[in-house]
């Protein structure tokens, strides 16, 4: 009798499957956590018994962690961020010829009229940046925030888009920015994934690619925690089950593994092994992580957060938890951008879903020292055009690809400036323009990771996040 069919005996077909919850969604689980021994550069250092160990940078880092609050579906500069007085001296007026030659959009036709926003503006701070009256909590943040005005992508569809802007790649099978960021770097929490998702509404578009490890190791593809229920799925036990019952399972299935790793040498089932171990140990820290009950009761007035609920903001409370426990890279989607109609109302009822929030967010970090050692950025896949979209009473804005804002904080921002100019319609950049390869080389740069470097071989070439463009944009470093 083999030592596999031995062990077998120790622990029956109805045991392993039954009995012990690990059966398919489990399984599901150690495949989502699973990882190869690919390093990023011979510069960076894996340390043998912890496949996530963190990693040496290529330079000094500015920040340790990342949160990225996405919002879905392209908020409204021209209403949020870019004052444009000369766009509101020629609102219901037709557009000019200069701006429709050649272009594409998603749904404008014939030849619209220009709308100008119907939002006040106001300069806030020392710095004078400027805001909409739809954030007067995060105008509060004004010294602490760099403005990006003139991102531009190459892409006008909301799928394409957003893996444009969370891969660098307009189709899909390439990593996100999260997982180059987990594979490059490691994570300083053995308890928890590098990479943590969270969702507030349905992303659509691009779906859960916007968080895929793509030919990276399994390892690094985002993990989705939910604020309500249960926070990982097939994390938790079925009941009846005790949790030295899947003690016992999980190590008759990581000795099952050893064998195996012993007769055919496979690294994978190696790292399966160790995957299968930080599941067991999630099992106490993410019910834990996620139970924001414990937080005070003026944290929780700050942020406007309901424990138990499903929101934003008890999100960006769970975003401030995770990086203070060492995870690499926080991904926040926020859904329900997408403004092609009632763009007044609508924007006015997002704005007060997420500006309390995100500003707490900021001042808590910055509170507790941690803003600077964390970056956190805010944006979408594109932008919205200056025309008028609908008629008056439905008035909205098609998308724009040419000209849309993102902003950056902490680690290493250099906080009150603006990069970045558009014509005086909003339309077109005049200066600085930014590409989303120049971004992402901003964003790798202050983890302390030259972008030119940080490559994966993958089906006979080098691949990278910036592809084979990108440059850090200086003036927004401290």
């Amino acid at each position: 009798m083999t030592n596999s069919q031995q062990l077998l005996l120790e622990c029956t077909r109805r045991e392993l499957f039954q009995r012990s919850g690990l059966g398919i969604g489990s399984a599901a689980l150690a495949t989502l956590l699973a990882e190869d021994l690919g390093l990023a550069d011979e510069s960076l250092t894996l340390d043998s018994a912890n496949r996530m160990a963190p990693r040496a940078t290529h330079f000094p880092a500015r920040a340790k962690n990342v949160i990225f609050l996405h919002m879905v579906g392209a908020p409204s500069q021209l209403d949020l961020f870019e004052d444009k007085p000369v766009l509101r001296e020629n609102d219901d007026k037709p557009c000019p010829d200069h701006l429709l030659e050649g272009q594409r959009f998603a749904f404008l036709r014939g030849h619209p009229k220009l709308m100008g926003s119907s939002f006040k503006f106001k300069r806030h701070g020392e710095s004078g940046q400027v805001f909409s009256e739809l954030l007067p909590h995060l105008s509060t943040m004004a010294d602490d925030i760099a403005i990006l005005k003139t991102l531009h992508t190459e892409q006008f569809n909301h799928a394409p888009a957003q893996l444009f802007m969370q891969t660098g790649f307009p189709r899909f099978g390439r990593p996100c920015i999260g997982s180059w960021a987990s594979y490059g770097l490691g994570s300083e929490n053995r308890d928890l994934p590098g990479f943590v998702v969270l969702i507030t509404g349905s992303v659509g578009g691009a779906g859960n690619s916007l968080w895929g490890s793509g030919f990276l190791p399994t390892l690094h593809q985002g993990v989705e925690f939910r604020s309500k229920g249960d926070p990982v799925l097939f994390l938790s036990n079925p009941a009846g089950m005790k949790k030295t019952d899947r003690r016992r399972i999980v190590d008759v299935i990581n000795r099952l593994n050893a064998q195996q790793l012993e007769e055919i040498g496979d690294p994978e089932i190696a790292t399966r092994i160790s995957q299968y171990e930080m599941a067991f140990r999630m099992q106490t820290s993410v019910p834990e992580l996620m139970d924001i009950s414990s937080e005070s009761k003026q944290v929780h007035q700050m942020y406007g957060t309901s424990p138990g609920n499903v929101s934003f903001a008890n999100n960006c409370l769970l975003a401030r938890r995770l990086v203070e426990r060492g995870v690499r890279f926080v991904q926040l989607f926020d859904q329900g951008w997408d403004h092609h109609g009632s763009l007044k109302s609508n924007l006015v009822n997002k704005c007060k879903q997420v500006d309390r929030p995100v500003a707490a967010l900021l001042k808590d970090l910055k509170q507790r020292g941690l803003l600077d050692e964390t970056l956190v950025v805010w944006g979408s896949e594109f932008g919205r055009t200056p025309m008028l979209q609908n008629d008056r009473s439905k008035a909205g804005r098609d998308h724009h690809k040419d000209a849309f804002c993102i902003w950056m904080a902490g680690g290493g921002i250099k906080g009150g400036v603006t990069v970045g100019e558009t014509d005086d319609l909003g339309y077109f950049p005049v200066k600085d323009p930014v590409s989303v390869h120049d971004f992402h080389a901003t964003l790798l740069h202050l983890l302390g990771v030259d972008h030119e470097r940080l490559t994966y071989r993958f089906q006979g070439r080098q691949f990278r996040l910036t592809d084979v463009s990108g440059n850090v944009v200086q003036p927004v470093i401290a």
